[in-house]
């Protein structure tokens, strides 16, 4: 059997070979003089000689006999004569006009340069994908077929989709402070619309509330729907909408600083380190050691130290001293906002002023940090559990993602903020526009498409985010995502047709943003 796949692969090479002979011949030259005729003639007697030395030269088995039948020579013949008269026939083909010539030329150039690229894709790219797919409709061993049963197994496996905790969304105190959010922002809306006279006006600042109420709700969403499936899309949430506006907010502060490289410099820095780096940077500072202890992760020892101060120690007073120092600042900063008439900054002051009077009473009272005070008076260290203690373990991995990707969206935003005319930006402070006006109502509609540009971006890396993961908890603790499912699926339990499915899910995940990036730089252009 072998055997005969060879030989027909030995003809079809002749028969293409020759085939690429008459077509460059006919197509390229356009001559139909006879010695082009002779020329393709000749080929063709070469490459049916050598159709027919392959074809009759096979032997099949123990006993050497031919495959196909026949003597050698009658084979050689008679192929040298039907690729021959083939050859002079196509030589004596009508040429064709100038212009098709022209074309076809123009075409083969294209074909040049494009083909090894399409080839290059082709190998490493679509017969993967088929491939994958191929698989993903079988078993375990890739031999039994199971057709779409994999991909049931994903979307009905509670590993991957759990759904039973809906019910406690609403009991959340994310989503509760959601509806708060949403509910102030309505308020300040509608005041400052019955102040214009307009039924609900709708500003940078309400904007900002109902974007952190929008977080805060699918935080509380995504802490209730687990599996790897809700982790993914967690992540694709977090991670892209916290990196693009912290780049966003660094590349604005970054301009209008003396120092703007040095500060661009430290804040891409984490752009140099690879994800595998950087999750063991932070996985040395999430480190949380045994209360008996001293405690070596970074955050950890933090929160130790600041669980010490006391209301008795002085420590404590000290930073009662400093937080109600900022806290008047704000205060002075919000009445200021309030005499101008300048919301932002009042609503701005006064939402950050809150936290501060949180740990003003904890310090006071209760105390902040990890350690409680013992049966002899001797504080005990209690430590964050940052990378076991689900579900907001994953907010904590997510954090890596953010601090190495908020580099890359202030570069980005960065260059486009600098593109925006500076005719648009003086004509609004001509018409008396201040500095948030020109920002929110100037610059920032300017550059929404380089914003939409950054968050496709975030959203493909985040969909294939692995080593993250990989590396801090190996999906453990409710942390696990496609990814590194698939890894473990295919490379550590050999379960070819689930890993390949959960591939193939991936990949559909990612192409619709893909494709909405094409069609906008398409539009674009």
């Amino acid at each position: 059997m072998a055997a005969l796949w060879g030989a027909l692969a030995g003809v079809v090479i002749a028969v293409g070979a020759s085939a690429a002979v008459f077509w460059v011949t006919h197509r390229l030259f356009g001559l139909v003089e006879r010695r082009w005729a002779v020329v393709t003639a000749t080929s063709g007697v070469l490459a049916g000689g050598a159709a027919g030395a392959v074809a009759s030269g096979l032997r099949s088995g123990a006993d050497s006999t031919p495959l196909l039948g026949g003597s050698q020579l009658s084979w050689i013949v008679g192929g040298a004569a039907v690729f021959g008269l083939a050859g002079a026939a196509v030589g004596m083909l009508r040429p064709p006009s100038a212009k098709r010539t022209s074309a076809m030329q123009s075409r083969l150039r294209a074909l040049t340069f494009v083909g090894p690229a399409m080839l290059f894709v082709a190998l490493g790219l679509i017969i993967p994908l088929l491939r994958t797919i191929y698989l993903s409709l079988f078993d375990k061993a890739g031999t039994g077929f199971r057709g779409l049963a994999n991909y049931g197994d994903i979307f009905t496996n509670a590993q991957s989709l759990d759904l039973s905790g809906w019910a406690g969304i609403f009991g959340s105190q994310l989503f509760w402070g959601s509806v708060i959010l949403f509910a102030f922002a309505a308020v300040i809306a509608l005041v400052r619309g019955r102040r214009r006279g307009v039924k609900a006006d709708i500003s940078a600042s309400t904007v900002g509330i109902g974007i952190g109420g929008g977080l805060l709700l699918s935080f509380a969403v995504f802490a209730n729907l687990r599996g790897t499936v809700m982790n993914n899309l967690w992540w694709v949430v977090a991670v892209t909408f916290l990196s693009t506006a912290l780049g966003l907010l660094a590349a604005v502060i970054a301009d209008r600083t003396k120092r703007e490289s040095f500060a661009k410099s430290l804040i891409f820095l984490p752009m140099a380190i690879s994800f595998v780096g950087a999750g063991i940077i932070w996985r040395f500072m999430y480190i949380a050691r045994p209360p008996q202890k001293s405690q070596t992760g970074l955050l950890n020892a933090i929160w130790v130290w600041l669980g010490t101060l006391r209301p008795s120690t002085g420590g404590a007073w000290i930073a009662v001293a400093v937080l109600a120092t900022v806290t008047a600042m704000l205060a002075a900063l919000c009445a200021f906002g309030v005499r101008r008439r300048q919301s932002a900054l009042a609503i701005g002051s006064a939402t950050a002023a809150i936290p501060l009077l949180w740990l003003i009473y904890r310090f006071m009272g209760p105390g902040v940090g990890g350690s409680v005070m013992g049966p002899n008076g001797e504080p005990i260290a209690g430590t964050i559990l940052f990378v076991q203690e689900s579900p907001f373990n994953n907010v904590w991995l997510m954090v890596v993602l953010i601090w190495i990707q908020t580099g890359f969206a202030m570069v980005i935003l960065s260059a486009a903020i600098k593109a925006v005319p500076a005719d648009l930006i003086e004509a609004a402070r001509v018409d008396g526009a201040d500095e948030r006006q020109v920002f929110f109502q100037v610059t920032l509609p300017t550059i929404v498409p380089t914003i939409t540009v950054v968050m496709t971006a975030m959203i493909v890396l985040v969909m294939k985010v692995f080593d993250i993961v990989r590396v801090m908890t190996n999906g453990n603790f409710g942390t696990q995502v496609i990814a590194n499912e698939m890894w473990q699926r295919s490379f550590t339990e050999f379960n070819l047709g689930l890993g390949s499915a959960l591939a193939v899910v991936l990949f559909l995940g990612v192409v619709p943003v893909m494709g909405l990036n094409v069609r906008r730089m398409q539009r674009g252009e």
